[in-house]
């Protein structure tokens, strides 16, 4: 981003992640722009976070989010887990998370159809 380090104290993200293929350096970005104590928010798509010992998502869950990505052009997810540990690894602190998939879950078989 064309921004000095450390130049805002609120980073805002909306709908951003899921088109980056890569969300590591996408997440240092958005640390590498958040001012010492700021706020980075995310607020992207994710998929759900994996089971203990669950090695990946299930092969109709990767059918799904494959006919998606086609579809809007978008590369691989991460699951909200694998942001807070992004977050974790670039020194965030107070990490907090919020699952607001039964808030849009109502609008997904539309854009599955679509």
């Amino acid at each position: 981003m064309p921004f000095d380090d450390s130049s805002f104290d609120l980073v805002w993200s909306l709908e951003s992640g899921e088109h980056m293929p890569d969300k590591t350096k996408f997440v240092n970005e958005l640390m590498r722009v958040a001012a010492p104590g700021g706020r980075v928010i995310i607020v992207t798509w994710c998929h759900r976070d994996l089971e203990l010992g669950e090695p990946s998502l299930s092969k109709k869950e990767e059918k799904i989010l494959a006919k998606i990505n086609r579809a809007y052009y978008l590369p691989k997810w991460c699951s909200v887990d694998d942001y807070c540990k992004l977050l974790e690894k670039e020194g965030a602190v107070d990490i907090k998370r919020e699952d607001w998939s039964y808030i849009i879950a109502p609008f997904w078989k539309a854009v599955i159809k679509s």
